[in-house]
């Protein structure tokens, strides 16, 4: 418990289900989080199911309270006025490697206690927590783009909302390997994890789902915290029949013209499934268009596509946001396509990651040497700069065009790019 200028106090209490102590509060907490992103007044069966996936998970609640008189006719005082949550997951770094992870999620204050320093305190303690229980990341989804970037974060993956046209015009060049079977949206609910999973250690950027994912994508619990009946699955078998792939999908009704189904779910743990996912959908009967609110920017879709402008895609847009909290941990965990040696001069306000680090590699194998503050460094760069360009989906080149990163030394911009790429388009399915 923290006491912020006798005016509020924070706590922090794990998640619990319905029929535990501490159930009460919980509960006050997840509505307090519901008003935050204005959403409809939560069901008492809502929240309960809701709060029974985030003990799964391990989530540690924090609310902020006001300890003084409360203004007559307002919300009592044990409803927060700010809200935070944090649980652990792993992020694929690239080439098969993991780290633990610090995810941060549930962030609000309400609009009558803004500009009180609620956010700064409830993130900038919980990231020291973090790096004091050993992590070296943290990460985060942002609603707004202006807010956290002044806390470290930079964003290191993106999307896009694809709208695909599957009318005559849509044609894949690929041969199926495997086979495509409509299955029993239920099914999901032990193979969903099982095949994320497989995706998981094959994607960079990719971070262990939650709870609520294997439930959502098999339609037994919505976004409205009801059963999803419209939901429709199909399983993808490679050639020696194991399940790599599966849709989640559903028909978005016959008064939306064109006719569209929209994908709830994708998961392919391989080009063969994700390719042939796609066939399975656009020869669905009577549907002109399949819409996707998580498909990646560097699709294989487009290039395999007879006619690539079958894809509609006009709302790219960041997804994760990562904040190093340790940058020798960080830079030392990951596996480098390109040996060589860079000097960075790191800043942060917060302290958490600052100094000047040599990061040696050699046949991939990272080495990192913290320096003295007057070594010479090849590149300086914010905390939320070198997270950006850690998973290789932001250059490092156009960050110092942005002057975002300073290049001390000529070429070094480049020699990051180089240094930083990863097998693959970094791509992360989580939303949290």
């Amino acid at each position: 418990m923290a006491d912020l200028s006798g005016n509020y106090e924070i706590r922090r209490f794990g998640a619990v289900s319905e029929g535990n102590d501490g159930y009460a509060e919980a509960e006050t907490w997840a509505r307090a989080v519901a008003f935050g992103f204005h959403e409809s007044t939560r069901t008492p069966e809502h929240v309960a199911k809701s709060l029974a996936t985030y003990e799964t998970d391990g989530r540690v609640l924090t609310g902020v309270y006001q300890t003084g008189q409360v203004a007559a006719h307002s919300l009592p005082a044990d409803v927060p006025v700010a809200t935070f949550a944090t649980f652990r997951k792993s992020l694929n770094i690239g080439f098969g490697r993991t780290l633990e992870t610090r995810l941060v999620t549930s962030v609000t204050v309400r609009t009558s206690h803004r500009r009180r320093g609620l956010l700064r305190r409830m993130m900038s303690e919980d990231l020291h927590l973090a790096k004091e229980d050993g992590l070296a990341m943290a990460a985060l989804t942002a609603s707004e783009g202006t807010i956290y970037g002044r806390f470290g974060y930079g964003v290191a993956s993106f999307e896009r909302t694809v709208k695909v046209d599957t009318t005559a015009r849509f044609s894949l060049g690929h041969q199926p390997t495997g086979s495509v079977e409509v299955a029993d949206p239920k099914a999901l609910l032990q193979l969903a994890p099982e095949v994320f999973d497989q995706v998981h250690q094959l994607t960079p950027g990719s971070l262990g789902r939650q709870e609520w994912y294997r439930q959502f994508a098999s339609g037994s619990l919505g976004r409205d915290g009801k059963e999803d009946p419209a939901v429709k699955v199909a399983l993808h078998y490679s050639a020696d029949g194991a399940v790599d792939g599966y849709v989640s999908y559903k028909f978005l009704g016959w008064d939306t013209e064109p006719y569209t189904v929209e994908v709830v779910d994708l998961v392919a743990a391989g080009n063969d499934a994700y390719l042939e996912l796609w066939q399975f959908l656009g020869a669905i009967d009577l549907v002109e268009r399949v819409s996707w609110d998580e498909a990646p920017i560097d699709d294989p879709l487009a290039w395999a596509l007879s006619d690539p402008r079958c894809i509609d895609s006009s709302d790219s847009r960041d997804m994760l946001w990562l904040r190093i909290l340790d940058a020798g941990k960080a830079l030392e965990a990951r596996h480098y396509p390109a040996d060589g040696r860079l000097v960075f001069e790191v800043h942060d306000s917060l302290g958490l990651a600052a100094g000047t680090f040599a990061l040696a590699v050699d046949g991939g194998k990272a080495a990192v040497e913290r320096l003295p503050e007057t070594a010479e460094a090849d590149l300086a760069l914010d905390v939320s700069a070198l997270s950006s360009i850690y998973l290789g989906a932001v250059c490092p080149v156009t960050l110092t065009a942005a002057g975002r990163i300073r290049e001390k030394t000529a070429g070094a911009a480049l020699k990051a790019r180089q240094m930083f790429a990863v097998e693959r388009a970094p791509h992360c399915l989580t939303h949290f």
